[in-house]
């Protein structure tokens, strides 16, 4: 029996140690070589967290930095005694079978091992600590506020010092600390709402879950004007929660200035007999289908503003993405879009009332409507 067992340990090792077996060894460890650089590169790009654009991403980035080189130090030198444990203590041919010198027991060593851990995993939490109400607490000196928003499926900004909305295209100035104070669509308001989001901007700031009748904070502020940066509801929120992307757009504070005083100018009213002016009509009534204006709000410096259940488009070419910022704003898109949302973004209007509906548009009424939309400058 003892031959036999000998027999079969001597040819799994040699089998162990065929060409064949270490070359399918070798396609393995490079195979998750390659996947891991591929994990690593997928972290590059416009939504990096690596590449931080201002200071409340760089602060918890720095942190990052510090945290991946203690633990770098730590797995070298815990992989270095499994090594050196698995070498130094290996089965020799002439061992007689007698155990190494057994550390169980050993008081001194015991502490030390408990006491290096807990003295570790206390410089990572003070700085954390520190950094998680640094970059909550408010800004100190002036700071401007914008009230976010989460609808499905889309974000709503509200500039209430300006008294300004806009949607899906976040509007900054560079160098100025931005507070945002947000919340998910209250379901009073929206039947189909009330579902948790979660606001991310990687190169701007950390993420932080929107929720119904909750406000929660986060702040944010780009180092340089003229950039944009992409972001994305990071909660997942439904049918088309991967549609649901954000954009945040810098300027100096010339061009801010400007932006605001352009964004609280009423709509310009069409000449009358123009296919604007028909499209304008249309916008607030489409007779038995529901009318755009029952959704949407087009400020005209009259009525009171405020919110719509989809996005306010006083100033919609102000903007450069549209539905969700996931389209370019151009003609053919939004001519696109108007004869079948459904198609450029799904949503569950059909279904459980929340998005665009299809509302069967001829190519006449779609004309007249394109021809309004690209008005609302």
């Amino acid at each position: 029996m003892r031959d036999r067992t000998a027999t079969r340990v001597a040819t799994g090792r040699a089998r162990s140690q065929s060409p064949r077996n270490r070359w399918r060894r070798t396609r393995v460890v490079t195979g998750m070589l390659l996947a891991s650089t591929s994990l690593l590169t997928a972290c590059g790009g416009d939504q990096s967290s690596l590449d931080p654009a201002g200071p409340y991403a760089q602060e918890p980035h720095d942190l990052i930095t510090i945290v991946a080189i203690i633990a770098l130090i730590v797995f070298v030198l815990v992989q270095g005694l499994v090594i050196l444990a698995a070498v130094r203590f290996r089965e020799k041919s002439d061992d007689d079978g007698s155990l190494p010198v057994q550390v169980h027991g050993n008081t001194r060593m015991e502490i030390i091992w408990t006491v290096v851990p807990a003295v570790i995993l206390a410089v990572i939490a003070v700085p954390t600590v520190q950094m998680i109400f640094s970059t909550m607490d408010e800004p100190d000196g002036d700071f401007l506020t914008v009230e976010v928003v989460g609808h499905r499926w889309w974000w709503e900004y509200y500039y209430p010092d300006y008294d300004v909305y806009t949607a899906n295209e976040l509007v900054i100035p560079a160098g100025t600390p931005v507070r945002l104070e947000m919340t998910a669509a209250d379901p009073a308001r929206s039947p189909d709402q009330g579902v948790i989001h979660s606001f991310w901007i990687p190169r701007l700031a950390g993420k932080q879950d929107v929720v119904p009748g909750q406000t929660t904070t986060l702040n944010l502020e780009a180092n340089d004007p003229d950039q944009t940066f992409i972001g994305q509801c990071a909660e997942y929120c439904g049918l088309s929660h991967v549609n649901m992307r954000a954009r945040v757009r810098t300027l100096d504070q010339a061009g801010f200035d400007a932006w605001v005083q352009e964004q609280q100018t009423p709509a310009a009213a069409p000449d009358a007999g123009a296919p604007e002016a028909e499209g304008r009509d249309l916008f607030a009534d489409l007779g038995a289908r529901p009318a755009c204006a029952q959704c949407h709000q087009v400020w005209d410096g009259e009525a009171a503003r405020s919110p719509g259940v989809g996005p306010d488009l006083t100033h919609l070419l102000s903007r450069e993405v549209f539905a969700g910022a996931i389209h370019d704003l151009t003609e053919d898109n939004l001519r696109e879009w108007l004869a079948d949302p459904n198609a450029m973004k799904s949503m569950q209007y059909e279904h459980n009332g929340i998005g665009m509906p299809n509302l069967d548009l001829s190519d006449d009424e779609i004309d007249a409507l394109v021809a309004y939309l690209l008005t609302l400058e």
